[in-house]
C-alpha cells in the first residue's frame, strides 16, 4: 500500500492559488512569495502525495492533470474550513459570540427576515445562527427559558415580567375562508353569525399563555400548532380564521380564499416586539441582529 505524507495547510493553500492563478508566478504575487518557494511548495506536495498535481512540459502554463483536480476539490475544502477556524478563533478573542439564538413567531413575514439575515451571515460569518419559529407565547417562553437570546414575539407577550420589549412592526391580519364555505356566501353577514361555524385558531405551546384564547370568536374551534397547515384548512372550506395578508395576497387574489366582512372585532393590526431577557446583555453580533429587526420595523412603518 502507498504511503502518503501529511501536507501542510500552507503547501495546500499554494497549490490552490497556483490552480487559481495559473501560473506560479501569479500565486507568488497572491500570496507574497518568492516564485522559488511557491515552486518548491508544489514539488514537496507532489513527493508527499506521490502523484504529479501539475503538467508542465507542452505549456508555459502549469495544467491540472486529472489528480490534480481530484485534489483541487479537496484542498479548497480544507482551506475553507480553516479560514473558517481561524475566523471563529479571531472572533471569540475579540468577544464575538459563537452563536446567536432567535425565536421568531410564526407570523412573521419571512421576506421581512431573510435580508436581515442575509446580512447578519455577510457581517459575521463565523458565528453560528440558530432560529425556530413559533406560535403566540412560545417566543418569549424560548428567550425566558434561555433557549433564545433574541425574540421576535406578537402582542400576547410583550408585558411579560422579566422581557424587555422593543417595537418590531406591524402587519394585518383579516378573517377569510374558502369562497364555497357558508360564510362566503352569505351577501350579509349577521352579527355572531361566525360563532356558528368553526373558527381555525393556533394553539398556544406555552405555559405563559396557556389556555389564553386570542381573536378566538366562535365557541367551536380546531386548533393547530402551524400555521401552514391552518392555512391548508382554511383552503379546504373546513372553517374560517384569522390570516395575515403576506401570506394569503395569493389566495385573494386567485380567489381560494375571501375576505369576510365580520361585523365584530376581529383581524386587525398585529404588533410584533424584539424581546430579551431584562436581566442578559448581549454580544456583538445580537445586538447588531436586535438592532436590524428594529430598523426594519421602523422602514416598514415609514411606508404605511
Amino acid at each position: 500500500m502507498p504511503i502518503v505524507g501529511s501536507p501542510s495547510i500552507d503547501q495546500l493553500r499554494i497549490f490552490v492559488a497556483v490552480a487559481e492563478e495559473g501560473s506560479f508566478a501569479g500565486a507568488g504575487r497572491r500570496l507574497g512569495r518568492a516564485v522559488s518557494v511557491i515552486s518548491y511548495a508544489i514539488a514537496t506536495l507532489e513527493q508527499q502525495l506521490g502523484m504529479q498535481l501539475f503538467t508542465r512540459e507542452a505549456t508555459r502554463k502549469p495544467q491540472l492533470t486529472e489528480e490534480g483536480k481530484a485534489i483541487l476539490a479537496e484542498a479548497r475544502g480544507v482551506g475553507i474550513s480553516m479560514s473558517s477556524l481561524e475566523a471563529k478563533a479571531r472572533g471569540l478573542l475579540e468577544g464575538l459570540e459563537a452563536e446567536v439564538s432567535l425565536a421568531v413567531d410564526v407570523m412573521y413575514p419571512a421576506e421581512r427576515l431573510a435580508p436581515i439575515l442575509r446580512r447578519f451571515q455577510r457581517e459575521f460569518p463565523s458565528v453560528s445562527l440558530r432560529l425556530q419559529t413559533e406560535a403566540l407565547g412560545a417566543v418569549a417562553a424560548c428567550v425566558l427559558d434561555g433557549k433564545s437570546q433574541i425574540g421576535v414575539t406578537g402582542p400576547v407577550a410583550t408585558n411579560i415580567e422579566g422581557l424587555t420589549p422593543q417595537s418590531a412592526g406591524t402587519i394585518m391580519m383579516v378573517p377569510v375562508c374558502a369562497p364555497d364555505h357558508p360564510l362566503a356566501r352569505m351577501a350579509v353577514i349577521e352579527p355572531d353569525e361566525e360563532k356558528r361555524h368553526i373558527q381555525l385558531v393556533l394553539t398556544d405551546r406555552s405555559r405563559l399563555t396557556e389556555g389564553v384564547d386570542f381573536s378566538v370568536r366562535s365557541p367551536r374551534t380546531w386548533r393547530l400548532a402551524d400555521i401552514g397547515a391552518k392555512h391548508a384548512l382554511l383552503r379546504e372550506g373546513i372553517g374560517w380564521g384569522n390570516m395575515p395578508t403576506h401570506l394569503i395576497e395569493a389566495d385573494l387574489d386567485a380567489g381560494t380564499l375571501v375576505k369576510l366582512a365580520i361585523p365584530s372585532e376581529t383581524g386587525g393590526i398585529f404588533r410584533f416586539a424584539v424581546v430579551r431577557r431584562s436581566d442578559t446583555s448581549f454580544g456583538p453580533a445580537a445586538t447588531w441582529l436586535r438592532d436590524r429587526l428594529i430598523e426594519a420595523a421602523d422602514a416598514q412603518d415609514a411606508l404605511v
